[in-house]
């Protein structure tokens, strides 16, 4: 209860800063609001089918702050609130956080950007625009793949405790992550970082990444597993209506158990082609090769999707989606990358509607 007094209390107090109440800086109130209804056949252990209210279907369901002030030179202070929520419950995405996708405050200038906080690694900024089904909540395995068990080997998202570097010049672009272990006697303990680097050149676009992320060590100063990814992706607008995106990652995690190291190579693609001004078709094929799996029955698993979008105005979208995924050797696997997997094929089809401001 005290959250949630504390939660309108800060929203309330944003919210008048936002409507001018300091004129010298500039702050903006932003968000996006995404419902459809769905149908998932194998949505339980007796393979039932389901028709249920989703959140975030296309795009996650969110409310931001943003802000800039001027301090003169061409420097800025920068702030950025952000929490993502489910509309057909209401409740926060992240339970128990406040701003669970971005709260973090930094400075800006001709040198680029860092910020420190909370906020969306180096990797997510680089290669989700990459992504054909743009950053989907629902139908796209780019972050995570619908495989079994543990075994998604996922991408560097969202982390706290945080220090993140990004800069442009010209054409290119870098960009650095280092998020803090924060434990005692250890700086590698829990540590995470991630390098990035993109060129765009008229139609177009190229970006590669590196990530670590470190495990918690068994016993105080010992090992812990460390869990690398390599990221490729690019694109090429062929025309005004035409565009084209693939991507690679390469994902290895070395175990301090001195274990055979996880493995896997995650490949995606597709096309957005715009029909007329206002309707858009995309396609997008996912797949994953598990590697070093014990038993030896990988579920290499494979995901086809396709979304049509009709735009109602600039700002509002109706949209219709669907998508098929399979595993191999009898292993389970689903359409989410959250939703817990209860068939080794699934189809999933979801009509929505979705609002920016």
């Amino acid at each position: 209860m005290k959250r949630k007094y504390l939660a309108s209390a800060i929203f309330t107090a944003l919210g008048l800063l936002a409507s001018g109440a300091y004129a010298q800086s500039s702050v903006t109130v932003y968000g996006l609001v995404d419902t459809g209804v769905e149908y998932v056949n194998n949505a339980n252990a007796n393979k039932d089918g389901v028709v249920r209210l989703s959140s975030g279907a296309m795009n996650t369901s969110r409310i931001g702050f943003r802000g800039t002030e001027d301090l003169g030179g061409g420097l800025k202070a920068v702030f950025q609130l952000e929490d993502g929520f489910k509309t057909d419950t209401g409740e926060f995405d992240s339970p128990g956080l406040l701003f669970g996708r971005q709260a973090n405050v930094g400075l800006e200038g001709s040198f680029g950007r860092i910020v420190a906080g909370r906020s969306y690694s180096t990797t997510y900024d680089f290669i989700l625009p990459f992504d054909p089904m743009g950053y989907s909540g629902q139908y796209s395995w780019v972050t995570s793949a619908g495989a079994t068990g543990g075994r998604k080997d996922g991408m560097l998202t969202n982390l706290p405790n945080m220090l993140k570097y990004t800069g442009k010049f010209g054409s290119f672009k870098l960009g650095a992550t280092y998020g803090f272990g924060e434990v005692a006697g250890s700086t590698g303990d829990t540590a995470k970082y991630a390098l990035g680097a993109g060129y765009e050149n008229g139609p177009f676009r190229v970006a590669a990444t590196f990530d670590r992320v470190n495990g918690t060590a068994a016993v105080a100063g010992g090992a812990y597993d460390k869990a690398t990814s390599i990221h490729l992706a690019g694109g090429y607008q062929i025309s005004s209506t035409l565009d084209l995106s693939l991507g690679y990652r390469n994902y290895k995690k070395t175990l301090a158990s001195n274990a055979a190291d996880l493995r896997s190579d995650f490949f995606w693609g597709g096309a957005s082609y715009k029909v007329t001004p206002v309707v858009t078709l995309i396609g997008a094929v996912y797949y994953q090769n598990i590697k070093n799996v014990a038993s030896g029955k990988d579920a290499d698993p494979i995901m086809y999707s396709v979304r049509g979008k009709y735009a109602l105005s600039k700002r509002t979208d109706l949209y219709l989606s669907a998508a098929y995924a399979k595993a191999k050797n009898q292993q389970l696997v689903g359409v989410s990358r959250d939703d817990v997997a209860y068939g080794t094929s699934q189809t999933g089809v979801i009509g929505g509607i979705q609002h920016r401001f």
